[in-house]
């Protein structure tokens, strides 16, 4: 297994070359949809673009995560990633309106006619071929590296391909005479982008409204697992998917000295640390065992909220 120094290096070479084939197939796409005017094809490389975007906009936010933490960040600078990733889906909330514009504007008529030329063609094949290279070694590179990063992003490419072939397909049927194929792909392409603004949104909400993370079943097992320790409850997670900070109260026999209380909780941070990769920080509060300290304020809240939706 490469360093970590390495393994960061070697991610960020594939994010950049990856950057430089996406803006290639997005000018291509661009300018001969422009030339063409395909709506179709402009939605495609409007898709592509973004995806450039996405790739210069993880990179920056990238840079900033890594940042170690410091007096005015103690929890470090992890949610720079999530909010470069909230950026990214504004962007594409704003690609998927102009899109999803211009195909209606196909759709009634009020474009001009698609010209579709043997050009058209190639600049689509050519186009996909490469979005399927990028999809194959990304992932490839990936899992190699471990990096979820890189399998992530290879699945959106994967996206690209399948509006490729929607967009070769529709160049077919307008050389075949239905006009509206154009706009009606061109749409579909919207759809498909304000799809995945949603799920790129979705996530940063989930992060930065500090929703669990971890099952806290689950993560009160791997605690029990310890010797030593009696009982496990108040197991709260919280932010980004990849930095997980995790806080629990651990009970452990009442007449535990504070040697040995303390060499417990070491043993439960270094025993979820190996069941969760992702985890950053752990925080235990040891209790004496048959004496469960009073649930916070924000716990009390919770168990009020969940038995009012329950019912008696």
């Amino acid at each position: 297994m490469a360093s970590t120094t390495n393994r960061y290096r070697s991610i960020r070479n594939v994010l950049w070359v990856v950057l430089f084939l996406n803006l290639a197939v997005a000018s291509a796409k661009l300018v001969y949809g422009l030339i063409s005017h395909s709506a179709a094809m402009e939605a495609d490389g409007f898709h592509s673009m973004f995806d450039g975007a996405s790739n210069v906009i993880g990179l920056v936010g990238m840079w900033f995560a890594s940042r170690p933490a410091d007096d005015e960040h103690p929890y470090g600078h992890a949610k720079f990633e999530t909010f470069a990733a909230g950026l990214i889906g504004v962007l594409l909330i704003f690609a998927g309106y102009t899109v999803g514009r211009g195909a209606i504007d196909s759709l009634f008529g009020r474009g001009v006619p698609t010209d579709v030329t043997a050009t058209s063609f190639v600049i689509m094949i050519g186009t996909l071929a490469i979005n399927i290279f990028v999809t194959t070694w990304e992932r490839r590179a990936g899992r190699r590296l471990g990096s979820e990063v890189l399998v992530a992003d290879a699945s959106h490419t994967l996206s690209d391909v399948m509006v490729s072939l929607g967009v070769i397909a529709s160049l077919v049927i307008v050389k075949l005479g239905f006009e509206q194929a154009d706009g009606i792909v061109a749409l579909l392409v919207a759809v498909i982008i304000m799809r995945t603004a949603w799920g790129i949104l979705r996530g940063v909400l989930y992060t930065l409204g500090d929703a669990a993370r971890l099952p806290a079943d689950d993560v009160a097992a791997v605690a029990r697992s310890v010797p030593d320790v009696v009982g496990c409850h108040a197991v709260r997670t919280r932010g980004p998917e990849a930095h997980v900070y995790v806080d629990l109260h651990v009970q452990v026999a009442p007449g535990a000295t504070i040697e040995e209380g303390h060499a417990i909780a070491h043993q439960v941070e270094k025993a979820l640390r190996l069941r969760y990769g992702q985890i950053t920080d752990v925080v235990v509060h040891l209790e004496p065992a048959g004496r469960v300290s009073a649930p916070r304020r924000n716990e009390v809240d919770y168990r009020e909220q969940r038995s009012s939706r329950e019912g008696p």
